[in-house]
């Protein structure tokens, strides 16, 4: 039982605890002195998460669980995760002693200072980094990590990774009561906040957004309602703020949605060091990193055709919006712990029509822009006349599309809006008013195949793309042939349609080489990706 007198309280016997330092969602932090040691202590306050009607039985088993996941905690070794002393009961309730850190925190900097430049940035998420890969190979997961809960060492300033008060065990139940919302939504992963998977990347994806924090002031996803974050974070476009420049290879690959794909934490540490000793942040992970599979967007599988009988709802268009739905059912769980509005979110999301699940682009950043009709509806009708003739002989065309039997020798399925420009050897079509530019060409097969080309396109990107950045070459395959995905960010054809990105897939096929790709503004990506996706599935090479 603690003991109190004259405003003192003492805890197990031996920790006095004196001012108050901080109070969150998961407790209070006081200043405290180990009466045993005589040395000076910071006490942390663990509350249950139990109402009045919660049994005997419930308080103990939450209290166990805190102790030993507290415990845990207590067992990391790393100089840049807080030095956590002691694990006691007292009264019931659990404690955290911990080790006192003489400075306020990375927010507190901030707050006080402004954004912090480029390399001291780089050195604090290297510490940070190095601190994840410690608890992560412990099978602990932090799960709340922001400028607030990373305290900067006066005197040193030794970066301080603390407050695992929501930190998760491998194999164990949170902290928390299992479907509460922990965390802050700023910072959380969206497969966090869609519940469908927490792990190590989680806690990579908010050490990104905690970067474009400290480099700017103020997170990417902040918004005026906890609607507006979700949003933020699931679905809109991801714009890391201009500052992050320096770091936006090590930014991009943190921030992407696909967890799969996201950085991990040894090459983002690579990465910032590289930053640190030459002044320039590397565009890939290391050499002796080997690109496999899911380092290539993800394709969905094309549409069955239509069975027989009353003609049923475009696939196209149910596979939109079955995605579209099953994203705000997660979207509505994930809220109903902090007690947002789904009806808020669907009207902010467009009427909940759909869009899908956000998709990923090689450079890292992923995309999320809102279909507008004249895109995911084509018209029927091309607005030009040089249109090749079209069959229903070869590849099927989902809802939307048409399949174009190309006089170059070969057949794809493109959207009914596209109409043919043939330029030299290169075949386009494009959208009304060039927006979306999907480009074929054919050549014998080249030295070194594949790769090779795309790695020497890579290599002259910043001659034929003005403002050539966030360039990337996977080794892959298609259709079972050796193949290379080539992916970029360039500063497009004008000023007033800004940036654009390309997707560009080469492979060998029946003795020849094929390459594919299309182009649009960044803030389309998402429409350009489907384009791209139909295009290389459906296509078929080879005729005379």
């Amino acid at each position: 039982m603690g003991t109190e007198g004259a405003g003192v309280r003492v805890i197990a016997g031996r920790y006095r605890l004196g001012t108050r330092l901080g109070r969150g969602g998961m407790g209070v932090v006081w200043r405290a002195t180990d009466e045993l040691l005589g040395r000076q202590v910071a006490v942390k306050e663990i509350p249950l998460d139990v109402d009045d009607t919660a049994s005997e039985e419930e308080v103990r088993r939450q209290r166990d669980r805190a102790l030993r996941e507290a415990r845990a905690v207590a067992q990391l070794r790393h100089p840049h995760i807080i030095v956590v002393h002691d694990v006691v009961e007292d009264d019931e309730r659990p404690y955290i002693v911990m080790e006192l850190i003489d400075g306020g925190s990375l927010a507190d900097r901030i707050a006080a200072r402004g954004p912090i430049e480029a390399r001291e940035a780089a050195r604090i998420g290297i510490g940070l980094l190095s601190a994840l890969r410690t608890a992560h190979g412990a099978g602990v997961l932090h799960r709340d990590i922001k400028p607030a809960n990373v305290l900067m060492e006066a005197g040193t300033d030794r970066v301080v990774l603390t407050d695992f008060g929501i930190a998760q065990v491998a194999g164990a139940t949170t902290l928390t009561e299992t479907g509460s919302f922990v965390g802050s939504p700023e910072y959380t992963a969206p497969e966090r906040m869609s519940g469908a998977r927490t792990g190590p990347e989680s806690d990579l994806w908010s050490l990104g957004a905690l970067l474009c924090t400290a480099l700017s002031g103020e997170s990417p996803f902040r918004r005026d309602s906890l609607g507006g974050i979700l949003h933020a974070v699931v679905f809109d476009e991801i714009r890391p703020p201009a500052q992050a420049a320096p770091l936006l290879p090590v930014v991009r690959g943190l921030l992407e949605r696909d967890p799969d794909r996201r950085l991990d934490a040894e090459q983002a540490e690579r990465m910032l060091r590289a930053f640190r000793a030459t002044g320039r942040t590397p565009d890939a992970p290391p050499s002796d990193y080997t690109p496999t599979q899911r380092d290539v967007p993800r394709r969905p599988p094309l549409p069955s055709p239509p069975p027989p009988g009353p003609a049923p709802e475009p696939a196209a268009e149910n596979r939109r919006s079955t995605r579209g739905v099953l994203v705000a059912a997660l979207l509505v769980a994930a809220m109903a712990g902090a007690g947002v509005s789904a009806a808020a979110l669907l009207m902010h999301r467009g009427g909940g029509d759909g869009g899908g699940t956000p998709s990923s682009t090689g450079t890292g950043t992923s995309v999320s822009a809102s279909p507008t009709p004249s895109t995911r509806r084509p018209s029927a009708t091309p607005s030009r006349s040089a249109t090749p003739t079209t069959t229903t002989k070869g590849p099927s065309a989902p809802s939307g599309y048409r399949v174009a039997d190309d006089p170059a020798g070969f057949s794809l399925a493109v959207p009914e809006s596209f109409t043919r420009e043939p330029q030299g050897e290169r075949v386009f079509y494009l959208s009304p008013g060039g927006t979306f530019r999907l480009g074929i060409k054919t050549a014998d097969p080249q030295t070194g195949g594949p790769l090779a080309v795309m790695r020497r396109s890579a290599a002259d990107g910043p001659d034929t793309n003005p403002g050539y950045h966030d360039g990337k070459v996977t080794a892959t395959t298609h259709a079972g042939h050796p193949a290379a995905l080539w992916e970029f960010t360039w500063n497009g054809f004008s000023t007033a349609e800004g940036p654009r990105h390309t997707y560009d897939l080469c492979w060998e096929e029946g003795g020849r080489m094929y390459d594919v790709w299309v182009s649009a503004p960044v803030g389309k990506v998402r429409e350009a990706k489907e384009y791209f996706d139909v295009a290389v599935d459906t296509f078929t090479g080879g005729r005379s």
